[in-house]
């Protein structure tokens, strides 16, 4: 059994870290991508949004790591009680995000140096629409859970509201 002052700042973190990186995610794609563009040359500028990405990847994965250790132990708990499965709507957002950083960069990534090289079978503009793609579902993902994770106690966002 956790200590419920540790419940309870487990449950802060639960709630407080789907809103602040969902600020990261959107400060990254609103404000440093494009402003890295705008005052650097085209070279530098896609070194330091690169450099920025990759930032951005790791902190994604250990954020959703965090958040899947949180979560976990509740969807658990919730199976248990029989209000739902062990693979709770935040764990299947979490897994999604996860997903997607992980094809989004890593997997994505290795392509698009090669498509800039002329190799492959996709050009660098098509893989990167892809990446953004990604980024942009992860960022769905996030504010979603951002959204469920501040809903009032009590309140079912699995099930629509009977009329």
């Amino acid at each position: 059994m956790v200590a419920p002052a540790l419940a309870s700042a487990l449950d802060r973190l639960r709630r407080l870290l789907p809103g602040a990186w969902a600020g990261l995610l959107l400060c990254i794609a609103a404000i440093a991508a494009p402003a890295a563009f705008a005052m650097l040359d085209r070279p530098n500028a896609g070194r330091v949004v690169g450099w920025i990405f990759q930032r951005e990847a790791w902190t994604s994965l250990v954020l959703a790591v965090v958040l899947l250790l949180i979560e976990r132990p509740r969807a658990r708990s919730a199976a248990q009680g029989g209000r739902g499965s062990v693979l709770s709507a935040d764990m299947l957002l979490l897994l999604a995000t996860v997903f997607c950083t992980v094809a989004g960069h890593f997997a994505l990534l290795p392509l698009m140096d090669a498509a800039r090289t002329g190799q492959g079978p996709l050009t660098f503009g098509q893989l990167h629409f892809i990446s953004v793609g990604f980024f942009l579902a992860k960022l769905l993902c996030i504010v979603a859970l951002a959204w469920r994770a501040v809903a009032p106690a009590g309140v079912n966002l699995s099930r629509p509201a009977s009329s």
